[in-house]
């Protein structure tokens, strides 16, 4: 029995840069200020973790109460910014999660900075999102270490199973994607079609690296 988990940006979409302008256009509408977060580095941060930053630089307090309201001025701008042409799928996947989820024993989850709603708003174009029935996400905990044993309690009280994390594997495409599933003694794949290289993610201490999804010998982590 396998839970596969995958990360969103960069592992199984290019949203076209539909999250950070989403970001930006939120923050602009309730704070009056343009390009927020410009110069933030966002590659495997949650989304709480990034809006926290935001907020901070602009010299507001994140714990005062404007992060829900932020996340629900976020989705809704992240709905119609998602509708770009410039969205695509990462190579291979639509044909991955196809095998993985007709396989024997395989559970497929996200595990991702995303917020649940903008998790969903992301995939739902692509006709991904049915794949995907659990996870973990940036509102569950901003600290992306933490999400692994979240995912793993949500599939417990879904499927009525146990999983060991040594049964989880974690896909994405940053160093953080290798560290959230490494200290949990989970099997960490890097696919190197994100912001970072195949060499830098092979010094990441994954178990296993790729230049894009269509490389995985499934053999090897069911």
């Amino acid at each position: 029995m396998k839970l596969i988990l995958f990360d969103i940006d960069g592992t199984l979409i290019d949203s076209g840069g539909a999250g950070i302008r989403s970001m930006d256009l939120a923050f602009e509408e309730l704070f009056s200020v343009r390009d927020a977060f410009r110069g933030i580095g966002m590659a495997g941060k949650t989304d709480i973790q990034i809006m926290k930053e935001g907020l901070a630089r602009h010299g507001m307090n994140p714990e005062n109460g404007k992060l829900g309201l932020f996340c629900e001025t976020y989705v809704r701008h992240l709905q119609r910014e998602i509708e770009n042409p410039r969205r695509r799928l990462k190579p291979g996947i639509r044909e991955s999660l196809a095998a993985l989820s007709g396989a024997d024993g395989v559970f497929l989850g996200l595990l991702t900075g995303n917020i649940e709603a903008g998790a969903r708003v992301k995939l739902r174009p692509f006709g991904l999102d049915s794949y995907f029935p659990l996870g973990a996400f940036g509102d569950d905990h901003e600290d992306r270490n933490k999400l692994l044993p979240i995912a793993a309690e949500r599939f417990h009280r879904r499927y009525q199973r146990e999983i060991a994390f040594r049964d989880c594997v974690v896909i994405g495409d940053t160093p953080r994607d290798v560290e959230c599933a490494k200290i949990h003694g989970a099997f960490a794949v890097a696919v190197a079609t994100g912001p970072y290289s195949y060499e830098s993610l092979a010094a990441s201490g994954a178990d296993m690296v790729l230049r894009d999804i269509s490389e995985m010998d499934r053999s090897l982590i069911l």
